[in-house]
């Protein structure tokens, strides 16, 4: 069961993480969105300057040698949770972890909260029966117990701090052994490109969850192999592959592996275990190599979905052209009368959160002066399908949830229009608004009052659950599921709701001018 908190405390036990008491937020789709650090964790009492330079190099020191004297893995996790980049701006970039591997290594860096992430290079081997890739040297002493240099355990999924679902994905052990080692396995497929391995368990099958934990960070990972890379896929689905073969297309070259499908030993020069992934549904241009942003990936599904889309047009063209004699002129004129009307998209649900009055709404969008459509996403919907209607959209509207994904489909410049429920002000904004501004649309959120919302008939108008959603989502999981998720319904206020429409009017007529 996927999980939506509006926060959630977690106290750790002592010496059991580093970081004490941090805060959880996440959207109704799964647990989890982003980390607070507690305030009083960067707090530190007021030291004599020398003192305090003493304390670091220090600690400092120790934290350079000691995986060193050890043989702990160097991954500076430590320095990560103390929050380095946040120690002063004259320290300089903080270089990432693995950004140079060299050859006969495998480096891991286990600094993110949302994911590690493991590079290989060299003679890299698969072995789905025993959920192991081999990677053999000359490096490190041949006398080794088991031959063994490294051994490194890891599971490829984006949702790291979330043990409920990590719990569920395959782990893999990443090996390295010597290369005259007696257990060396003989390869079947040689590839001569590197290969990315990644799982598609989890929270796949939700639309949200394929695109910000799984679609977005393999492009962020994978893009600049320029789709000379092999995708190898733990947890693999024949039905995910379908759905979204047109984007993957675009990132590689390669047919996909299914890693446990297939027990043939693949054999590559190079290796990434596990996605980047930077925040929710967005990329940060600066850490990505050529300074792509999430408009390129969006460029991606253009070009991604074009295709199919023209194969669409054509067709209906050619069912309107036998409809029509050849002296009407009802097309011409219909194109005619549409062609200064914006396009406002209404993204229709139904059962919990559904906006009741939904056939006002459409006559309220056409009144205004909107051609209206209504698209009703669901898990078989063909995406090429979604896509064209609301890449051809100037204003999309809905309510909160995992189909607001898809404002990644409305071109940079339109309007999307999120109606919020009681209880999910901070899920809308984070999950859905902050990101949809950053690939440059103008958000509009409309928050709801208690008496538009079906809640409205069964609480008490001064019932905290009206009043107060921020202490009910307190008290943890269930009650934000049970009361705000999944037994709200919306009926909007069209007087206020029409404020927002007219402004998204007057703002694409001032932009396009309509």
């Amino acid at each position: 069961m996927v999980h939506h908190h509006r926060h959630y405390n977690h106290q750790m036990k002592k010496g059991e993480n580093l970081v004490k008491n941090y805060i959880i937020f996440a959207d109704e789709e799964s647990q989890i969105g982003s980390l607070t650090i507690n305030g009083n964790f960067f707090k530190r009492a007021i030291r004599p300057k020398l003192l305090s330079f003493l304390f670091l190099s220090l600690l400092s020191c120790t934290l350079i040698w000691t995986p060193q004297l050890f043989g702990f893995p160097p991954t500076f996790s430590f320095l990560y949770s103390l929050g380095v980049e946040e120690m002063g701006s004259d320290m300089g970039a903080k270089l990432p972890l693995c950004s140079s591997v060299s050859n006969g290594t495998i480096c891991c860096d286990r600094s993110s909260i949302r994911t590690d992430i493991c590079y290989m290079k060299g003679d890299i081997r698969t072995h789905s029966i025993s959920s192991s890739i081999f990677l053999y040297t000359q490096n490190g002493n041949e006398k080794a117990e088991k031959n063994e240099y490294q051994h490194e355990m890891i599971r490829p999924y984006t949702r790291k701090w979330e043990t409920s679902v990590m719990d569920t994905i395959d782990e893999l052990s990443l090996v390295s052994k010597h290369e005259n080692s007696v257990s060396r396995h003989k390869c079947d497929v040689v590839h001569d490109v590197p290969a990315v391995l990644f799982s598609t368990g989890g929270y796949t099958g939700n639309v949200y969850h394929e695109f910000n934990d799984g679609i977005i960070p393999l492009y962020i990972t994978s893009q600049h192999f320029n789709k000379k890379v092999v995708f190898v896929i733990l947890e693999y689905h024949s039905w995910w592959f379908t759905k979204y073969e047109d984007i993957l297309s675009h990132l590689t070259d390669y047919p996909p592996i299914d890693f446990s499908g297939d027990n043939r030993t693949h054999c590559f020069p190079e290796a990434i275990v596990g996605l980047n992934i930077h925040d929710e549904l967005t990329i940060d241009q600066s850490l990505m190599r050529g300074s792509k942003s999430i408009k390129d990936f969006r460029d991606i599904l253009d070009r991604a979905y074009w295709r199919r889309i023209r194969g669409l047009i054509e067709d209906e063209e050619r069912e309107k052209q036998l409809m029509l004699s050849p002296s009407s002129n009802t097309l011409h004129e219909l194109d005619d009368d549409q062609l200064y009307k914006p396009k406002l998209v209404i993204l229709s649900r139904n059962g919990s959160r559904e906006i009741l009055n939904e056939d006002a709404l459409v006559k309220l969008g056409r009144k205004i002066g909107f051609n209206v459509e209504l698209v009703r996403p669901e898990r078989t919907s063909e995406l090429a399908k979604i896509y064209r209607a609301l890449n051809s959209s100037d204003v999309m509207v809905g309510v909160h949830g995992a189909a607001m994904t898809h404002f990644l489909f409305v071109k940079p410049g339109r309007v999307f229009i999120q109606v919020v429920p009681l209880g999910t002000d901070w899920a809308a904004q984070t999950y859905y608004g902050d990101p949809a501004t950053k690939l440059g649309l103008k958000y509009i959120g409309y928050k709801i009052q208690p008496r538009e919302s079906s809640l409205y008939d069964h609480y008490d108008e001064n019932d905290p659950v009206l009043t107060d959603p921020d202490s009910v989502n307190a008290k943890g999981w269930e009650y934000t599921k049970r009361i705000y998720l999944d037994k709200q319904n919306v009926k909007l206020d069209l007087r206020r709701f029409k404020k927002r429409l007219v402004h998204a009017y007057d703002y694409l007529a001032s932009t396009r001018n309509l």
